[in-house]
C-alpha cells in the first residue's frame, strides 16, 4: 500500500519562507536550493516549499484552497499554540474558536498559505 508523505506548497520564494517555517516547526531544512525546501515533520512526512514560478506543470489556480493542518493534543494544548503563535505576530486568519470538531484557529504563512491548528480527531 503507497500512503502520501509529502506535503508541497506553492510559494514566492523558499529563501523567505525558510525562517518562517524553519521558527514554527523548530527545525531546520534538511533541504534547500534556490527553487525547493524540505523540512522533514514527524511521522515520516515531508513538507515543501517549491517556487510557485518552476512548478511544472504550472498550477491552474492559486489561493486558499486547502489547509495545512497541526492536530495538538491535551487539556488546553490549542489555546496555548494560539497565544504563543498570536505572541510571534503570526497574521491571524480565524481567531481562537470552538467548531463541530472542537477548538481551532488558523494562521497565514508569508504567502497566505492556512495553517490550522485543532483538537486531534477521536
Amino acid at each position: 500500500m503507497t500512503s502520501p508523505n509529502l506535503i508541497i506548497l506553492y510559494v514566492r520564494d523558499p529563501a523567505e519562507s525558510i525562517p518562517f517555517y524553519r521558527d514554527l516547526l523548530g527545525r531546520e531544512p534538511a533541504f534547500a536550493s534556490p527553487n525547493f525546501a524540505a523540512f522533514p515533520l514527524d511521522g515520516g512526512f515531508t513538507l515543501g516549499l517549491w517556487r510557485r514560478s518552476s512548478v511544472e506543470p504550472q498550477p491552474s489556480a492559486l489561493g486558499n484552497r486547502g489547509e495545512v493542518a497541526f492536530m495538538v493534543p491535551g487539556e488546553g494544548a490549542v489555546a496555548a499554540h494560539y497565544r504563543e503563535w498570536s505572541s510571534r505576530g503570526l497574521p491571524i486568519a480565524q481567531e481562537l474558536t470552538t467548531m463541530d470538531f472542537g477548538q481551532t484557529f488558523v494562521v497565514l504563512d508569508p504567502d497566505g498559505h492556512r495553517l490550522r491548528v485543532c483538537e486531534p480527531d477521536s
